[in-house]
């Protein structure tokens, strides 16, 4: 297997904004689209370089495609990782709460 050399602006791939993460910021907690063969470590250090804050813990998890169906044609959608990234006290992320 090939290993790839990952930089910490590939390791983020994007902020996941949906109803359930944005309640999940009231407990400091942000959660990230991530490289499929990250690990915690490389994304507890990518999120402290690029956001310049410190984090308390990061939890990964896989998420399965789903089947999906456009007329006769059937797929799925695509599987991707997820990594849910919870900050120190006093620690917030301006570039996602939206104030500048």
């Amino acid at each position: 297997m090939k290993t790839e050399k990952l930089t910490v602006y590939d390791v983020i791939i994007r902020p996941i904004i949906t109803e359930k993460s944005m309640n999940l910021r009231a407990q400091n907690k942000y959660v990230f689209e991530v490289h499929p063969s990250a690990n915690k470590s490389m994304i507890k250090q990518a999120v402290e370089t690029i956001f310049n804050v410190k984090v308390k813990s990061v939890n990964v998890s896989n998420v399965k495609p789903k089947p999906k169906r456009r007329g006769l044609f059937e797929g799925k959608t695509r599987s991707w990782k997820k990594a849910v990234v919870t900050l120190e006290e006093g620690y917030t992320i301006k570039e996602l709460e939206g104030q500048q």
